[in-house]
């Protein structure tokens, strides 16, 4: 069975959210995932950057991740 993707074939929805965090905090893509592997997840730059790119699906452990290592929370659509 495949995966599902967005109408124009993307694989997550956070790529552009995760971005805009990212360079609000003048985190590069190696510095985010430095932050991610002293938070103790194995996330390096190459995830970043497919996650980024919509190359790549998220995890909800991921998400939890990147909410805690960004200092967000998470929100659950209705």
């Amino acid at each position: 069975m495949p995966k599902p993707t967005g109408s124009s074939g993307e694989k997550n929805l956070v790529s552009s959210r995760l971005i805009e965090l990212r360079r609000q905090q003048g985190l590069s893509q190696r510095d985010l995932a430095h932050k991610l592997q002293l938070a103790g997840y194995d996330m390096d730059k190459n995830v970043i950057t497919r996650i980024e790119t919509n190359k790549r699906y998220v995890t909800d452990i991921e998400l939890r991740a990147l909410s805690q290592v960004l200092g967000v929370t998470l929100i659950r659509e209705a």
